[in-house]
């Protein structure tokens, strides 16, 4: 657990108002922007960050292709703790879980963890993955978050819950399922946030330049009528049904996009057909 600005973690805590939980470091970066964005600078809004997994088992090159497993989850343990610096979180939490632990339904470990710092966060707005993610840890990290979030008490649950892309776009998602966050702000700082996770961007994994193409490309694609209205936008789900309906499936509700874009296709087949 790090905090930033050194008060004690207790307060760092209760004062959270943004919330993000993501699967590796560097998620919570290239997906909850639009959270850390709305912190900065502000004494009434607090970020604070969950990483869930250790990052052990992340691809590797360059300069860090004979690294160790054990090596690289130090190492990506401290780029997350500097872009806590830089992005001036309240808070910054890594579980430090192996993938196989988070993404076996048995082991009940990071969902016990979750709960347990639930106890002491009362956020506003939660940032999490989203159902229809293509990556099997993001997907369980997303399940592990939503059990510990229904596990709070229904008055301390936050009202808005983003479920965020990272692999696999949501511009796929109908217009109705799709909300655009603004990220194109601070661009400075955006640059200087990626750049924090070398381990990942000269070990052979260009984030640094994907992630801000993708949310310009975002930008400019989202509507083919209209100019573009902001310089990047990352796009999400609205979670909250499945955070306050213990019975919701989030199966069902991925399935349920799926099912809305062929009527969308088939829909627009009939037009023009």
């Amino acid at each position: 657990m790090f905090v930033p600005d050194g008060v004690p973690l207790d307060r760092a805590l209760a004062r959270t108002t943004h919330l993000a939980i993501g699967a590796h470091a560097d998620d919570l970066e290239f997906f909850a922007w639009h959270g850390i964005s709305a912190c900065l600078d502000r004494d009434d809004r607090w970020f604070t960050g969950i990483v869930v997994t250790d990052g052990g088992g992340s691809p590797r090159a360059g300069a860090y292709a004979d690294w160790t497993d054990a090596r690289m989850i130090e190492e990506r343990r401290a780029e997350q703790r500097e872009a806590a610096r830089i992005g001036r979180y309240s808070a910054m939490i890594q579980l430090g879980l192996p993938s196989a632990v988070v993404k076996d339904a048995r082991d009940t470990r990071a969902e016990r963890d979750l709960e347990h710092i639930l106890r002491w966060v009362r956020p506003q707005v939660a940032y999490l993955h989203n159902p229809a993610d293509r990556h099997d840890s993001h997907v369980a990290v997303l399940l592990r978050s939503l059990r510990a979030l229904r596990a709070m008490p229904v008055e301390a649950r936050p009202p808005t819950v983003y479920g965020c892309e990272v692999w696999r776009d949501l511009d796929w998602a109908v217009r109705s399922d799709r909300i655009e966050l603004p990220a194109g702000d601070r661009p400075e700082l955006q640059a200087e946030l990626a750049a924090v996770f070398r381990t990942q961007i000269a070990g052979g994994k260009r984030y640094d330049l994907a992630v801000p193409a993708r949310r310009v490309a975002h930008a400019t694609f989202g509507d083919s009528h209209s100019v573009d209205g902001v310089g990047g936008v990352t796009l999400a789900v609205d979670l909250a049904p499945l955070v306050h309906d213990p019975e919701a499936d989030p199966l069902a509700f991925a399935l349920a996009m799926v099912d809305r874009l062929a009527t969308d296709v088939r829909a627009r087949f009939a037009r023009t057909g």
